[in-house]
């Protein structure tokens, strides 16, 4: 057989594979964005006027902001149109391991760009918390998105009701370097516990943890995440996972201490399983870079996002009330990048 003639079999493999692929979850958002280019961040990074931004796990709205700010970027360059911005940048925003990844990533010079929760931009900054001795004082805030309260979801079979029914569970507890692991191990400290108060520590991703929940093999996982998302949905709504209150002592007394943190509450039949408001904490998703990113790329950024901000909006449901007013402000802790500075000057904003 010659090269050039085709093999049924392998074919039909081939077929197969294809349609597996095209079947895997992700928002209209996400599908959206396959129209950008798709590069690593060491991809990125070879070419001077490539951006790279770190994201999340491809089912996350971090994944999402990543990539609707690539958009915006895209939206306002002049190549290849008579009107738009000559400012040169491409912009890929790859799946990553979350928010502590990427500010290591963005520290070393692998990013440019990331998303991170806000109580790990307090910390990286500060050198407090897991950064102790790893304090990052060339962070800089950019601009903050949407609240991420933190879910504990549990299966419909593990009949937990709060957090001391976790003890003797099947815990995902994240992969490292997520945000979602970070915050679960505050809450295992400042309740005394440790993993082996689970009968099962796992550190799956968050692309594989709703799976995982609805397949039996774990009893419940915490999740920081915007509302809605997709991959609690999947839980939820696809195999009658709830999440649950969190009204602890501890925690009550870790919000009053910590402003990068606030209370934060789950409407009613935001999902199937959701019957009444849910009661817990959470962050800010902030935006963030360093001082080795230049003034202008950073600004041009900037300028992307803020003058087409009711497009930006439109690209998930996190995303609805989101002003710059608040964006500018609140859930950044660390100085805000000089180019960042510039365009909110020139809007009369600072």
């Amino acid at each position: 057989m010659s090269l050039s003639q085709s093999n049924p079999k392998i074919e039909s493999k081939v077929k197969s594979k294809s349609k597996s692929k095209m079947f895997a979850r992700c928002t209209l958002v996400v599908l959206a964005s396959l129209s950008l280019l798709v590069a690593t961040p060491s991809a990125s990074r070879a070419a001077s006027k490539f951006i790279a931004i770190g994201t999340g796990g491809p089912t996350g709205v971090y994944f999402v902001v990543g990539n609707a700010i690539c958009r915006m970027v895209h939206k306002e360059a002049a190549e290849g149109r008579s009107k738009g911005r000559k400012h040169g940048l491409r912009c890929s925003a790859p799946s990553t391991a979350g928010s502590n990844y990427n500010i290591g990533q963005i520290k070393a010079g692998a990013l440019d760009f990331g998303v991170a929760q806000s109580d790990w931009q307090y910390h990286a900054y500060n050198g407090s918390s897991k950064y102790k001795g790893k304090q990052f004082k060339g962070l800089r805030a950019v601009f903050s998105v949407h609240p991420e309260p933190f879910q504990i979801l549990v299966s419909k079979k593990s009949r937990i009701k709060n957090w001391d029914g976790l003890k003797g569970k099947r815990v995902n507890i994240g992969n490292p370097g997520s945000g979602q692991r970070g915050t679960m191990e505050v809450l295992m400290k400042i309740h005394n516990i440790s993993k082996d108060a689970f009968k099962q520590a796992t550190e799956l991703t968050s692309s594989e943890q709703s799976q995982a929940l609805c397949d039996g093999k774990i009893d419940a996982y915490g999740y920081t995440v915007g509302v809605p998302n997709a991959g609690v949905a999947q839980a939820a709504d696809g195999c009658g996972a709830k999440i649950i209150d969190l009204k602890t002592p501890p925690i009550e007394k870790l919000v009053a201490e910590n402003s990068y943190y606030a209370f934060a509450t789950i409407p009613k039949n935001t999902y199937k399983t959701t019957k009444k408001d849910v009661r817990t904490f959470g962050v800010k998703a902030t935006f963030v870079s360093s001082t080795r990113t230049s003034n202008a790329a950073v600004y041009e950024v900037v300028r992307a996002v803020f003058e087409n901000l009711e497009d930006f909006k439109k690209l998930h449901p996190a995303f609805q009330h989101l002003e710059p007013k608040a964006m500018i402000t609140e859930g950044l802790s660390a100085p805000l990048h000089k180019g960042a500075v510039k365009y909110y000057k020139e809007k009369g904003w600072m």
